[in-house]
């Protein structure tokens, strides 16, 4: 499960893996290892207080509509380093996501960023870097957003100073407490997915002739989602679809009859020359037709979730209103189905 140095040096660790690739760094106990089994090893938040600093890298391999490799590096790599080979780190990573401890002085840590950052874009000028500032659920509001402008405002001006204007960075309020950390790592994934365009143009089209006031795609296994509509987004929207689905996932497989033997979950991991490979959450569920479900909120609206291609699922907000015109909106959802199985062969 873990590697040496050595081996990120000799590509053990960036050999075969799917792409698109993204590496995980920042200083030590700032929230890597915990940001990474929380996504996608299902771990409950209160468990990482107990998870060891990382001592080597690790890689997740994960797969989905679009398959992706997560590399989170220990803190202590130094890339003045002989051993430590920046071009073949850095030369076929999609996004580099760095985790700043908020609740701790980052001076240290935005030196730390700066540094790699210089190494990451002279590798690679069009890598995404993307700073998380972590572990807000300790801060205030206000402490929040007064943290986030200081340290833009302090990676911003060392880049100027450097003369890199043109450099792709964006900056998360991040919890692995809440929702947040999940549409952060939405965000960056969404940046690596060629057809993004593509599904959000698909999402739209169905928005306007079913009365579907929003639509989300979902990755079932991480609650990443890949597409939204171009409709305004809440995060309370988001967070209820995504326990929407956890619900959806746990009643099929509660009440479904046709189950296999033994069911595999994400916590099944194998390990090939250090990677591990992350199990789709869709394997846990019973083979038959796809899983579905449609639930009534207290306010009028409407819930409808369907299962779609390579673990993907449709889930939508309506209104009542809807509910009579339920046939067509399942029918232009077969076309939207259709399309994105045309997408993810053509992909």
């Amino acid at each position: 499960m873990t590697m040496s140095v050595d081996e990120v040096h000799d590509g053990h660790a960036f050999g075969p893996n799917p792409s698109p690739r993204i590496v995980m760094m920042g200083l030590r106990r700032g929230g890597k290892s915990s940001i990474c089994q929380v996504m996608f090893h299902n771990m409950q938040p209160l468990d990482t207080l107990y998870i060891e600093s990382t001592t080597a890298p690790t890689t997740s391999v994960f797969s989905s509509f679009i398959d992706f490799a997560v590399m989170e590096l220990p803190g202590q790599i130094n890339f003045t380093e002989a051993m430590i080979d920046a071009e073949r780190i850095f030369s076929s990573c999609g996004a580099l996501i760095y985790v700043i401890d908020s609740q701790d002085e980052y001076i240290n840590s935005l030196a730390n960023l700066h540094s790699i950052i210089l190494h990451a874009v002279n590798a690679n000028p069009n890598i995404n870097i993307e700073v998380f500032i972590h572990k807000v659920d300790g801060l205030s509001e206000d402490f929040r957003l007064d943290a986030q402008r200081d340290i833009t405002q302090r990676v911003t001006d060392e880049l100027l100073d450097d003369g890199l204007v043109n450099v792709s960075i964006s900056f998360h309020l991040t919890s692995i407490f809440d929702h947040s950390i999940y549409e952060a790592f939405s965000r960056v994934v969404q940046k690596l997915i060629p057809q993004l365009a593509t599904l959000e143009n698909l999402l739209n089209v169905l928005c306007q002739h079913s009365g579907i006031e929003k639509a989300f795609l979902f990755d079932i296994g991480s609650k990443i989602f890949v597409a939204t509509d171009s409709s305004p987004m809440d995060v309370p929207t988001y967070e209820i679809c995504t326990d929407f689905i956890d619900i959806t996932v746990d009643m099929n497989n509660l009440y479904a009859v046709d189950r296999r033997p033994k069911p595999v979950t994400r916590n099944d991991a194998n390990t090939n020359n250090g990677t591990v490979s992350i199990t789709n959450r869709l394997e846990s569920i019973p083979q038959g037709r796809p899983i579905g479900s449609t639930s009534r909120l207290s306010n009028g609206v409407i819930l409808y979730l369907q299962q779609m291609v390579k673990g993907l699922a449709l889930v939508c907000l309506m209104r009542k209103e809807s509910m009579p015109k339920i046939a067509l909106v399942e029918y232009n959802i077969e076309f939207f189905r259709d399309a994105l199985e045309q997408l993810w062969l053509i992909g």
